[in-house]
């Protein structure tokens, strides 16, 4: 029986290796990309196998859904949604520099719409892919691993015959690290690829000669042509981007902004969120000179129209683009790829020397392929032509075997016996043939046709051009220049049939400077009802419904149109938002939600006190919580740049904040309890704290009381609260000290 052994380990130790293999794992075979065809493993399995049902460029569409199952069920066992999403984004010309699968039906658009499900959509290979990512795989020339249950072959790497890394960048996240290249124009990346196979030496500011930067398929413009040299030696930093701008005459004498070209970092939902962040700046009164918005974009390319008043300063209005919208973006460049089998931020010469080093690899094994195969014919042609000569001899040995082997040993190795012959003669000859064994099964399989003269003639023109190709094979194997000029003709056909004009402009450009229309200063008054709509009206308006006004809404106070608002809840955070952020309207207007400017949120909060900015600057404020802590706290604490902070700490999770009071002229605090109970004594004797204290105890309470209420009174003006049916004139109340029980009220 065996015995059963347990093996002690450090729990951080296999937390540490599990985390370490798991980070491999995604980084080497999921996340990233390889520098040799630039391709992430599920492009490369997805593109395999298609490549491998037969989905050619010039055959019909299949069903997306076969091609995800039968990647997921051979090569990729991650999901379907994995390998559709890869699919899908490998069709869309507007993301990819050069599109490697043709997409037939909804494969989703610019403007972020998503693709069909898989069962509605077809794709098929694009011949480039076919042409220059999977041709000469039957060749030889890249090494076949086993797939995950080890019942299929896939390539570790396909035979790409030019940067793919470059050309169709490539966005992936790893564990502990993210790739992100731009990609470039096809023609420029041939260029640079060749000149650096004419020189090694060649720097990266000389291959910049070739390729002036990125080329985005949205076109767009980049800004930071300066920064450009930097990126590409380091492989890391930050494309600046713009939008292409048009500036057209509109209707009645107004100017439309047309934007005719986004940043790449725009495609998608970032579109609409472009056209409400447009919107915004009318809203929050940013311009008025927006008259009105529309996107026109078709699939003949992107329209935006901004339509302008007559009088608007066009050049001030699109700087305000560039500087609050994403018309103007940064691309973050980081150029990582698996190099050797390892991650490695590379620069633009070390991605060109990796792909170029891997040109030379697959070449040399295809043309040692090659070769193997013409000196396998050249030998047969050989042996046939030589057969031919001596036909009737042929035929004596055939004619004179009793079996197969019998007339392959004759022609192979001499031997005779067995053999019947004619002559004596014949038998001689024969001994001396000497066919190898390539050639003698080739002579024996031969067919009477091949006896005809121009047969014969056209074996003697195999034969040379079998010769010729043997010649070429062999010069291309040993004269790396010979190979140079193979490679380099493979890449001027490339550039020839699928290369495009550049769509990104390269240059330097200014720092878009606008100036800001400022808002003239006013008084105005904040309005917010019992529902927590919120508005603010004009002073005037106030005057005139003043009544009205103070029945109809809760709170009601002045403050600057350029101001803020603070509200104090009974949770004890403090919530700040702009006065512009609310709607100038007429008495009758409904306003917004609170929630909708704020962070505060009516369903789980309530208000204790809500007031401007300014007046939180002027004074200092009294908080009290029903467990009866309570603190001092100078407004001008409150005066900060987050939306929303805290305001006091408390005692306990059950505690909350029963009242915040801006101290004025205040001289007395009445504490109120449930069971009945009432302290007064002077505001005086409470401590200034700091906002994030909890404070002290104001009064000492029952074991299940707390407070109910907080009145303050002046020395010299008498006070008065209806209290269970009867009137309490507070100063009235015998004047106490802070931490005391105080007197018990009855009804």
């Amino acid at each position: 029986m065996d015995e059963t052994r347990i093996i002690k380990t450090e729990y951080s130790e296999v937390m540490e290796k599990s985390y370490i293999d798991y980070a491999m794992s995604v980084i080497i075979a999921r996340a990233l990309p390889d520098s040799r065809d630039g391709l992430k493993p599920v492009q490369r399995r997805t593109l395999y196998d298609m490549y491998e049902l037969g989905i050619r460029y010039d055959k019909p569409y299949r069903k997306s859904a076969r091609i995800v199952g039968d990647t997921m069920g051979k090569y990729h066992p991650h999901g379907d949604s994995s390998i559709y999403d890869s699919l899908v984004v490998m069709s869309q010309d507007f993301k990819k520099g050069m599109a490697l699968v043709d997409g037939h039906g909804n494969f989703g658009n610019i403007e972020g719409d998503g693709a069909a499900a898989m069962r509605y959509t077809e794709a098929r290979l694009q011949k480039v892919t076919q042409e220059a990512f999977l041709g000469d795989l039957d060749k030889d020339v890249v090494d076949f691993v086993p797939n995950f249950d080890e019942t299929e072959k896939e390539p570790s790497v396909l035979p790409v015959k030019l940067p793919n890394f470059l050309v169709n960048g490539s966005e992936g996240i790893a564990v502990g690290m993210v790739t992100s290249t731009p990609p470039h124009n096809l023609g420029e990346v041939i260029d640079a690829t060749k000149a650096y196979m004419l020189n090694e030496d060649i720097t990266n500011k000389e291959l910049m000669r070739y390729i002036k930067g990125p080329d985005f398929p949205t076109g767009g413009i980049v800004i930071n042509q300066d920064e450009l040299l930097e990126i590409y030696e380091t492989g890391v930093g930050k494309i600046k981007l713009r939008g292409k701008v048009e500036i057209e005459k509109g209707k009645s004498g107004k100017t439309n902004v047309v934007i005719t070209e986004i940043p790449y970092t725009m495609i998608g939902a970032n579109i609409g969120k472009f056209l409400s962040d447009v919107a915004a700046l009318a809203e929050q009164k940013k311009t008025t000179d927006i008259v009105d918005i529309s996107n026109q974009s078709s699939k003949e390319g992107i329209r935006i129209v901004i339509e302008l008043k007559k009088d608007a300063d066009t050049e001030n209005f699109v700087n305000m683009l560039y500087k609050k919208t994403r018309l103007e973006d940064t691309f973050g460049v980081n150029m990582l790829a698996i190099s050797h089998g390892r991650p490695e931020t590379m620069s633009l010469k070390q991605i060109i020397k990796d792909s170029v080093d891997f040109q030379f690899e697959i070449n040399t094994r295809k043309y040692n392929y090659l070769l193997k195969k013409e000196l396998e014919k050249k030998e047969i042609q050989e042996g046939l032509i030589k057969a031919c000569n001596v036909i009737d001899l042929i035929i004596e040995i055939l004619r004179g075997s009793k079996d197969r082997n019998m007339a392959k040993a004759c022609l192979v190795e001499g031997k005779t016996e067995g053999v019947k012959f004619k002559s004596k003669e014949s038998k001689i000859m024969a001994a001396q043939l000497l066919f190898s064994e390539a050639q003698a099964n080739a002579i024996l399989e031969m067919r009477l046709y091949k006896l005809i003269g121009l047969e014969i003639d056209a074996l003697i023109k195999e034969h040379e051009e079998t010769c010729a190709n043997i010649y070429r094979y062999e010069d291309i194997l040993d004269r790396k220049g010979s190979m140079a000029q193979v490679i380099m003709n493979e890449l001027d056909a490339i550039k020839n049939e699928y290369g495009r004009k550049r769509l990104t402009l390269i240059e330097n450009a200014e720092e878009a400077v606008y100036e800001e229309r400022k808002i003239e200063e006013a008084d105005v008054y904040f309005l917010m009802d019992r529902f927590g709509y919120a508005k603010t009206v004009d002073v005037a308006t106030y005057e005139r419904n003043k009544e009205t006004i103070e029945d109809e809404f809760k709170f009601v106070f002045m403050c600057k149109n350029t101001g803020k608002v603070c509200i104090f809840t009974n949770k004890g955070q403090v919530h700040t938002f702009k006065v512009l952020d609310l709607p100038m309207g007429k008495l009758r207007d409904k306003g917004v939600p609170i929630d909708n400017v704020s962070n505060f949120s009516t369903s789980k909060e309530d208000v204790v006190l809500l007031t401007s900015q300014s007046d939180l600057n002027l004074y200092r404020l009294l908080f009290v919580t029903k467990k009866s802590m309570m603190k001092v706290v100078d407004g001008g604490e409150f005066d900060v740049s987050k939306r929303t902070i805290a305001g006091t700490k408390f005692m306990d999770d059950e505690d909350e904040v029963l009242s915040v009071e801006i101290l004025k002229e205040q001289k007395n605090i009445i504490l109120q309890t449930k069971e009945g109970y009432f302290l007064r004594f002077a505001v005086d004797e409470i401590p200034m704290k700091k906002k994030n204290a909890i404070g002290v105890r104001g009064m000492k309470l029952g074991d299940k009381d707390l407070l109910e209420a907080v009145h303050y009174t002046l020395n010299t003006v008498d006070k008065t609260i209806d209290y269970k049916g009867r009137t309490l004139e507070l100063n009235k109340l015998k004047l106490g000290r802070r931490d005391s029980k105080g007197v018990k009220v009855r009804a």
